[in-house]
């Protein structure tokens, strides 16, 4: 039987005298035994399902012929206090590992937040405060347990090992890493080219996630698109102290509600999973048909024959409409219950079928750019208020809903082949399609 794993818990929420956080030390459950070594296939298959890549597949195939449970490590930094549907993306991959038998370990970057990650930035990230990420980081762990199991999940945070670096320490990790090498990542390079600035303390960014991986000995790595040349940093990194180097498997990045750029607090474009099941449910109908599918394919957990086969049923004739209570039935189901689920489909027709809105509303076609139309421009252009500015005067008094819910974010923005109702007020309606 494996020995258990003993972790250290950082509690953010406990700062003593001095500004230093507390560590906790407990002890985890158990781990069962992965898969049988000669069923390397199909964890591979599961492992690659959904994934945008996986890096190297054959040291991946070797480490699981060994049969033992892999360190799978994933780390979110909290920059925002809720996780939303895009970072689940991964979090179902690492269930899924999970359930195999792998030790997965969900690596709050309470340290690395502190920095900013650049990565798809085109500007320096404004840091936050320490107050700011502890604040955050509070409901990140309870937030991951409504995908992770808990009861099998190593949970830490990177101020563990990243503080006692100190600054001899930073400065011995810098130099293992070249500014060519640093100007060779794609968002470095287009801002170095353009004349924009680049901080130094952000080339330090991908050398302290690389670290995490040394510090935790991880095998696999998980992380979206966008990760790449961070986790390839931490494979380096872990060469150079001498560690087996980890694989790496990165997973498409989930676009927002507006089908336009991926999913982001900072962008409203986003569905928090602890949101209220209708709020929840409203979003996911509001949706692009062609959006959906990709939704399926990132967030269902039906299988790819059953998606493949509703995507026909609806190529040939059958209302799409359909498909999409599937999915926000299931959504809503997996981050509340059954019970939620179905209570916010009848609120959902209630509003559209039963007379709580207008059955003779105007249908109205309004013209967006490939970014989308912003919530404030779709009223104007739908007839329901006269100037963007009395959009926002509605929004600012909670006068504004789409779908039925309260408009709170005036960049909420609408990707063409969308279609949602809008109401102005207490009296005007339209059916909007952005095209």
């Amino acid at each position: 039987m494996r020995a258990k794993v003993t972790e250290i818990l950082q509690q953010p929420a406990i700062v003593p005298n001095n500004g230093k956080t507390l560590f906790l030390m407990r002890t985890s459950p158990t781990l069962g035994a992965p898969a049988a070594t000669g069923d390397v296939a199909r964890q591979l298959a599961v492992f690659k399902r959904g994934a945008d890549e996986l890096l190297v597949e054959s040291e991946v195939a070797h480490k699981l012929a060994r049969g033992k449970p892999l360190r799978i490590k994933l780390g979110l930094d909290p920059t925002a206090p809720d996780i939303h549907l895009g970072h689940t993306v991964v979090l179902n991959k690492m269930r899924q590992m999970q359930d195999l038998g792998h030790q997965v370990i969900f690596l709050i970057g309470d340290f690395t937040t502190m920095i900013g990650d650049p990565s798809g930035r085109n500007d320096m990230r404004p840091p936050l405060s320490r107050e700011q990420i502890i604040e955050n980081a509070k409901t990140y762990h309870a937030q991951a347990s409504k995908v992770l199991d808990p009861a099998r999940t190593e949970i830490r945070y990177n101020s563990e090992w990243s503080e006692p670096l100190g600054a001899a320490g930073m400065i011995k990790l810098a130099a293992k890493y070249t500014v060519a090498r640093m100007l060779e990542r794609d968002d470095f390079a287009k801002r170095f080219a353009n004349q924009q600035p680049i901080a130094v303390h952000e080339f330090l960014y991908p050398l302290m996630q690389g670290y995490d991986s040394v510090a935790l000995k991880a095998d696999i790595e998980l992380g979206g698109t966008d990760q790449k040349f961070n986790l390839l940093v931490g494979r380096e990194l872990q060469r150079d102290f001498g560690q087996e180097p980890q694989c790496i498997l990165t997973m498409p990045l989930l676009e927002g509600v507006d089908g336009v750029e991926k999913m982001s607090k900072s962008k409203g474009n986003y569905i928090g999973i602890t949101e209220s099941p209708q709020s929840m449910f409203g979003k996911l109908m509001s949706i692009s048909d062609t959006l959906m599918w990709r939704y399926f394919e990132l967030l269902s957990f039906r299988s790819l024959d059953e998606i493949a086969r509703l995507r026909d049923e609806c190529g040939q004739g059958r209302n799409p409409r359909d498909a999409k209570v599937m999915l926000a039935q299931e959504i809503v189901g997996r981050f509340h219950s059954q019970a939620d689920a179905q209570a916010a489909l009848a609120d959902f027709e209630a509003r559209f079928r039963d007379g709580a809105m207008p059955q003779d509303m105007p249908e109205v076609t309004v013209a967006a750019g490939s970014a989308g139309v912003p919530v404030a421009q779709l009223a104007k252009q739908a007839g329901l208020v006269d100037s963007t500015s009395e959009a926002l005067r509605l929004i600012a008094g909670r006068g504004l809903k789409v779908d039925g819910a309260v408009v709170t974010d005036k960049a909420l923005t609408f990707a063409p082949g969308t279609t949602v109702v809008v109401q102005a007020g207490k009296r005007k309606f339209a059916r909007v399609k952005v095209t």
